[in-house]
């Protein structure tokens, strides 16, 4: 800082120094000019007023009267004195004491005589510096001679060092006190900040205080404190990794982390690179007046594969849905992410209205949703929705075949139900790819799914992996019975496998989860939970002691409906806890293009509001429903408060609402209902387990649930804490992918191999 501060301060005194006496002399040359020309004009003035006495006095012929005449305008200021000369250029009159230095007459007389017109100049005379103006003097308008008037001009270079000597002192004043305000400045809005920034780290690094504790102001030096706050995340990051890893090692055992996936990819992989497919871009990028913001959608997939693809500088391609994702990415569509700490490419892929119209809202969401979830909702399959799913799959094939043009052994991951004719396409064109597909929603029975026009056409892209994986055993056990019966290939029981087309595609579950890597029983206590209760309450509008919480997107498969009749059924069964419990639906509006969807937000909303009229009494109504889009903060809170968590689906591929309030559930308090139609019942045996289609049961369950002894709930909630901690999202991707590197290629896979990594520890 010391020599900071040196070189600003020799900085600033050259540069105001040069600045100043810069302007200096353009004010010392102004200066100069000035005085020369007032001198000049006087010079002028007094040489026409003396020329006319002259004239005349040469006229009558007296060179006394002219001598006289001289002499007498003489004693003017700086007049040195005046001088005539006679055409022939010799000496008629001249004041005393100029007499020897105009012995011979000085340059502007001969040009005045010869030009008839007046000259003037500035010279040197021993070392006296002066002025001459000369005049040509006439008779009857014939030039008879010349007139000199000669001015002492050594006062103006006095006063021009005078003009440099002040400058030299304002130039002083001023360095020292710009010198000292710049320093006060540097002090108190650079050096302060900085310091302070530097003893914050300094505290971080020794583990003192947490990333989490805001970073001082450095608002002068955003880019800074943007990369250094990074810094100081990734620092703790990296220290919480390893003292994970040091009390995992103490107690014997192996917890799965980002850290320890993105070291598991780099082994498994070697040197390979990752491709990501998926519908839902991990970063988007829209326009907020005339800024653009970078937001990330909630999803479980960006926690679980962006710490693979920054070990790996992997790919992730998917469709660019943003208003301002246009604008940022490179002449090829890609740019690099996360925005903060750039590890991998983004390479987004664009649809236009009716692509998307047809690919996303018809065939995949009105067609294979519906179709995969037992809901009862009639799928609705067109054959120009079918035709853009088609075009879209090749749309993203190709995007996925120009990535790898040159890449050996890609992996790929094909996430969902949006690309199930992409396996098979990239197949045909690069065979030595590893290619996985992950369906995040459940498989029906072959009955249900045999409703599909084209559900051959379904079953044979997807054969196109290596490697096709479900949350659960049963959703895999479907689709090889789907396969046994709708295509020609073989079945392996044994290994769950098929063979079709000479090409062998293994078929296991991978349940998907959240991330809870660190476990810290007592996190939160009693008292700040019924803090945030009440205080959460009390932001509603309601009056409570109680709190169940949902949390869903507003879908026909999560049971919102029967979750609210089996609230209603509750207080009619047990009326004390009216005015005592009260249920807040978090429903996020969800694919409001479709008529389904969009009627059943309204549904939903009349649904609530029958129920809090029959039941509301002054300040509290059995429902709250919040119809919009929440962030994580958000919904944490609410899960952090909440007595118990409804979770009542109809049909779920997993349900990750579930395992999410448990993760946020540190204190080890709370309950949570489960329905038994969700992957996530076959892994949360402590859940209080219910069919939604069973009203009485769920209302009991609520019962259940708000009676429960604490060491009851303390003890499933910790069980089940468990179990998704050992399994959590981190586990699912370093299985998935160790799982597809296991695959082999170019000849008939080893199964058991390749079974017992799909269930590594």
């Amino acid at each position: 800082m010391r020599l900071f501060s040196a070189r600003l301060i020799v900085s600033l005194i050259l540069g105001i120094t040069l600045v100043s006496l810069g302007f200096s002399y353009y004010q010392v040359v102004a200066e100069k000019h000035r005085l020369r020309s007032e001198l000049e004009r006087r010079a002028e003035v007094l040489g026409e007023s003396l020329a006319d006495n002259v004239e005349r006095s040469w006229e009558v012929g007296s060179d006394r009267e002219l001598q006289r005449l001289v002499q007498r305008f003489s004693n003017r200021e700086h007049l040195a004195g005046v001088a005539v000369y006679d055409k022939q250029q010799k000496l008629v009159a001249i004041t005393p004491g100029l007499t020897k230095a105009l012995a011979s007459p000085p340059q502007p007389i001969p040009q005045a005589i010869a030009s008839d017109q007046n000259q003037s100049a500035f010279v040197r005379l021993g070392t006296q510096q002066i002025h001459i103006l000369a005049l040509p003097l006439h008779r009857k308008d014939v030039v008879v001679g010349g007139l000199a008037v000669v001015h002492d001009s050594s006062y103006i270079r006095a006063q021009v060092l005078q003009v440099w000597r002040e400058t030299f002192f304002r130039v002083l004043a001023q360095v020292f006190l710009i010198v000292l305000i710049t320093l006060l400045i540097v002090r108190w809005s650079i050096a302060g900040p900085i310091a302070q920034a530097a003893q914050w780290m300094r505290a971080l690094r020794m583990g003192r205080i947490s990333s989490r504790q805001k970073m001082p102001d450095l608002d002068m030096f955003r880019p800074l404190a943007r990369e250094v706050a990074t810094m100081a995340q990734s620092l703790s990051q990296a220290r919480n990794a390893a003292e994970s890893e040091a009390r995992l090692r103490e107690a014997g055992e192996s917890l799965w982390t980002a850290d320890r996936l993105a070291v598991q990819v780099q082994i498994r992989l070697q040197g390979a690179r990752l491709f990501v497919v998926s519908n839902r871009e991990p970063y988007i990028h829209q326009r907020r007046g005339r800024s653009v913001e970078v937001n990330v959608p909630p999803s479980g997939l960006v926690t679980a594969l962006e710490p693979v693809l920054n070990a790996c500088d992997g790919t992730w391609i998917a469709h660019g849905s943003g208003d301002a994702d246009a604008e940022t990415v490179d002449a090829h569509d890609r740019l690099r992410v996360p925005p903060d700490d750039p590890r991998y490419t983004l390479r987004r892929v664009w649809l236009n209205k009716e692509e998307e119209q047809g690919y996303y809202y018809g065939f995949a969401n009105e067609g294979l949703w519906p179709l995969c979830h037992i809901a009862h909702t009639r799928p609705i399959f067109r054959a120009d929705d079918w035709q853009h799913y088609q075009e879209v799959n090749q749309k993203f094939t190709a995007a996925v075949l120009e990535e790898i043009e040159d890449i050996p052994s890609p992996v790929i991951l094909v996430q969902d139900y949006h690309f199930a004719l992409m396996p098979r396409m990239i197949k045909e064109k690069r065979p030595d790819a590893r290619v996985a597909v992950f369906w995040h929603i459940p498989w029906p029975n072959p009955e249900a799914f045999g409703i599909c026009p084209w559900q051959r056409q379904l079953v044979d892209g997807l054969l196109g992996a290596d490697l096709i994986g479900f949350h659960v055993q049963s959703h895999c056990n479907n689709f090889l019975q789907t396969v046994d019966r709708v295509v020609e290939s073989r079945v392996d029981w044994e290994h769950f496998s098929v063979l079709r087309q000479d090409h062998r595609t293994i078929v296991h579950p991978f349940p998907i989860s959240v991330d809870l890597t660190e476990d810290e029983p007592g996190g939160d206590d009693l008292d700040s939970s019924y803090m945030e209760r009440a205080a959460l309450l009390r932001s509603l509008g309601v009056e409570a002691t109680f709190m169940g919480v949902g949390v869903d997107r507003v879908d026909y498969t999560k049971g919102i409906l029967e979750r609210f009749l089996a609230i209603e059924r509750f207080f009619e069964k047990y009326p004390s806890y009216q005015g005592k419990f009260t249920f807040v639906q978090i429903g996020a509006p969800s694919r409001t293009h479709i008529k389904r969807y969009h009627d059943l937000l309204a549904e939903v909303e009349v649904e609530a509001d029958r129920i809090n009229w029959r039941f509301q009494a002054g300040k509290w109504k059995p429902i709250v429903y919040l119809q919009r889009q929440h962030s994580h903060e958000e919904i944490a809170a609410y899960y952090r408060a909440a007595d118990l968590c409804l979770v009542t689906s109809l049909h779920d591929g997993m349900n990750l609402v579930a395992k999410e309030y448990l993760a946020a559930r540190r204190d080890d308090r709370g309950v949570l209902i489960l329905s038994q139609f969700t992957g996530a019942a076959r892994e949360l045996r402590d859940a209080l387990l219910v069919n939604p289609y069973d009203i009485d049961q769920t209302a009991e369950a609520i019962r259940v649930a708000l009676e429960m002894e604490p060491e009851d709930k303390q003890l499933r909630i910790q069980r089940m804490r468990r179990t998704i901690k050992e399994n959590n999202i981190y586990r699912w991707a370093g299985n998935l992918i160790t799982a597809l590197c296991e695959i082999r290629l170019d000849a008939v896979e080893d199964q058991e191999r390749v079974r017992a990594s799909a269930h590594i520890a």
